[in-house]
């Protein structure tokens, strides 16, 4: 059985080897990519900051992907990132993508941003069809500091309406 829940402590170790892992088989170069983030192997203690949340996806109590909210760095206080968005292929094609996706583009807008920007890598096209489905649009340049620098797709979503 599937299921989407906060990080716990215990995770740690399992969501960073499907983040190198899944990046690994995707070929994407180590450095300038999340494979190299320090807080990786730490995430549980670094989504404990106000305005952040990662979350877990388990099937039978088996980590098989992840995703989170956190302030955009360098960045007006009213922009998030999302971040870490990685599933084992097993876990592809099942729509947990999306439902994980709506329960952090709900969180953010709980945390009160206005919009949540992401960084992916060209050839991450599954990834990149599902932000476009929800509302993500293409920019031109990167924003924030994210040390991603081998990351050069860059996309937005506006998180509120003008009238809210």
């Amino acid at each position: 059985m599937i299921i989407i829940r906060e990080i716990q402590q215990k995770d740690n170790q399992a969501i960073a080897k499907i983040v190198r892992d899944v990046l690994m088989e995707l070929g994407a170069p180590k450095v300038g990519t999340a494979y190299a983030d320090p807080q990786l192997d730490f995430m549980f203690e670094t989504y404990q900051n106000p305005k952040a949340k990662y979350f877990i996806v388990e099937n039978n109590e088996i980590v098989i992907g992840g995703a989170g909210i956190a302030p955009l760095e360098n960045e007006a206080e009213s922009i998030c990132e999302l971040q870490k968005m990685y599933f084992l292929p097993e876990a592809r094609g099942l729509g947990v993508g999306s439902q994980l996706m709506e329960k952090c583009l709900e969180v953010a807008k709980d945390f009160g941003y206005e919009k949540c920007y992401l960084e992916t890598m060209p050839y991450m096209e599954a990834a990149q069809k599902l932000y476009k489905k929800v509302g993500f649009e293409y920019l031109c340049e990167p924003m924030g500091n994210t040390g991603h620098t081998s990351c050069p797709v860059w996309m937005i979503k506006q998180l509120t309406n003008a009238n809210e």
